[in-house]
């Protein structure tokens, strides 16, 4: 018999609460295939990102498939985060999980790049609602920071096996099934986590004194804000500072501008700006953008590393990239067992971003002579390291917030986490495609005649076959003959330019490590024990 959903409205917020242990673990459980969700996500799609360029023929939006679904996350996370604050989560947790299966249904039907790229927003819609409401389910249900903690291992695992499972899972379907199929497995997983949802998860209301309202005008200016921060950057790594992409940073800056003034004097405010007043809250931000900035550089660019400059196939990139997100897992539990034990809990921090840097001085000095178990090494670390800043800098900030922004502080991070990722696949995409193209004008020079075989100077030529074919066609008319030279070196010319955007990953990487040290002491040391907060 499954449990009816319960509906509470807590006085106390949430301190006396006490669900049933088998309501707990299914609603829980249930989140966790929301959880799966967002992990699969973000990690399959990166190891099919190559093929699918090809296939559309178009790589000059390559970055756009990432950073469409990053921005459209962006703006909702925060509204959703607000929105389940006042009303309660569950109802948008079912809403996100059926515009999310819609969405996927939509991305593997795309016959285009510009049709994929709009199915992939309005899958971040969906995945923004999630992150902005079931991430916030846990305190919901979990009052107490230390046994949250315990339960939050759940979450890390789901998130972890999704993670183990994506790369090597979007590889094999992408190599043997096509790319459309790594958006249609995303259904089955909904509806479970649909169906547990709906039936174990309760709604859980918190009282407001004001009027509840919402910050429309907020939700338009931040989607203005990083609607021109995105073009702004994919523009400058296009054309450079001509005149047109300055119009466009001064239209960031003025955008910006208006939102910080408008939130300032709102009454109900989308973006609470007193959470910008505390420390620590600032801190946690900060490292949340440059997480964000390194998580999905890494994760979008190691698979054109191995695919295009290692000429790997996308099933042999998948099994090399799986360690990096399968300990993910291992690095939230090695976390959640140490953290509270010890009496800094900031130094686990300083551990994952170490770990971090490790890995992504390992790929940088990777080659295609190198040894895949050293790689994969590289790989297992940087999966640790990030395991052990994830759900850290979440606890951090749902402690220091309190429990009248539960929400909105839990999204805020998620969200600017976004904005780092969406910056770091635009940023790092920018500069190598600007690499190669110039890079492969040195290589060739005066070598092949002027006007001919431009396609070499397109990277989605390194892992396409077909275009490969074609090519070789169009030289042996011309007489330049084999063309597998020329693809050789755009192999090096792509590995060099990718080593270069890693570079600037490592050095906010470097940054984030150094920023540690301004985090004020976060305590997770309950003053009362779990059985008298009810837990």
């Amino acid at each position: 018999m499954s449990a009816q959903p319960i509906h509470i409205d807590d006085e106390d917020s949430g301190t006396g609460r006490r669900l049933p242990f088998r309501q707990s673990l299914l609603a829980t459980l249930g989140l966790c295939f929301v959880t799966i969700l967002v992990g699969l996500d973000q990690s399959i799609v990166g190891t099919a990102m190559p093929t699918i360029a090809a296939e559309l023929n178009s790589f000059d939006l390559y970055a756009w498939v990432g950073t469409s679904y990053l921005l459209a996350s962006v703006i909702t996370v925060p509204i959703f985060g607000r929105l389940g604050d006042f009303y309660g989560r569950k109802p948008f947790v079912i809403a996100s999980i059926i515009i999310f299966t819609t969405a996927s249904i939509l991305s593997g039907m795309a016959d285009s790049m510009l049709q994929l790229i709009l199915s992939r927003g309005l899958q971040g819609v969906g995945g923004g609602m999630l992150v902005g409401t079931a991430f916030a389910c846990i305190p919901d249900l979990f009052p107490s920071a230390a046994v949250r903690l315990k339960w939050q291992v759940f979450l890390s695992s789901a998130y972890g096996i999704a993670s183990v499972v994506g790369p090597s899972l979007g590889g094999f379907l992408t190599e043997y099934y096509g790319w459309r199929s790594i958006f249609f497995v995303n259904v089955p997983i909904s509806l479970l986590g649909l169906w547990s949802i709906w039936q174990y998860l309760p709604l859980i209301r918190y009282p407001h004194k004001q009027v509840i309202r919402l910050d429309w005008v907020g939700a338009v200016l931040i989607t203005l804000v990083l609607g021109s921060l995105q073009f702004f950057v994919e523009f400058l790594g296009r054309y450079g500072m001509s005149w047109n992409v300055v119009m466009l940073g001064l239209v960031f800056i003025l955008f910006t501008l208006l939102l910080f003034k408008w939130e300032a004097h709102c009454p109900y405010a989308l973006i609470p700006l007193e959470l910008f007043r505390i420390k620590s809250m600032n801190v946690l931000f900060l490292l949340s953008l440059l997480l964000g900035f390194t998580l999905f550089s890494l994760l979008f660019y190691i698979p054109l590393f191995l695919q295009g400059g290692f000429a790997l196939s996308p099933n042999e990139a998948g099994i090399l990239i799986t360690p990096l997100v399968v300990c993910v897992t291992v690095g939230s539990i090695l976390s959640g067992k140490v953290v509270t034990s010890l009496k800094r809990p900031n130094h686990i921090l300083y551990a994952g971003f170490v770990l971090v840097l490790v890995c992504i001085l390992g790929t940088i000095f990777s080659n295609r002579e190198g040894s895949s178990y050293v790689f994969m090494a590289y790989m297992v670390l940087g999966g640790v390291g990030l395991g052990m800043i994830m759900p850290n800098l979440t606890i951090f900030s749902q402690e220091v917030a309190g429990k009248s922004n539960l929400g909105i502080a839990t999204a805020l991070v998620q969200s600017i986490r976004m904005i780092g990722g969406m910056l770091g696949i635009a940023v790092v995409g920018s500069l190598v495609n600007y690499l190669y193209a110039t890079g492969m004008v040195r290589q060739i020079g005066d070598k092949i005649p002027p006007d001919s075989l431009q396609g070499l100077f397109d990277a989605q030529v390194l892992v396409n076959p077909v275009q490969q074919a074609a090519l070789q066609a169009q030289a042996q008319q011309i007489g330049v003959g084999d063309i597998q030279f020329w693809i050789d070196a755009g192999r090096e010319t792509l590995v060099a330019a990718i080593h270069s955007g890693f570079w600037i990953v490592f050095a906010l990487t470097l940054l984030a490590t150094v920023w540690v040290y301004r985090l004020p002491l976060i305590d997770l040391k309950d003053k009362k024990t779990d059985k008298q907060k009810g837990v």
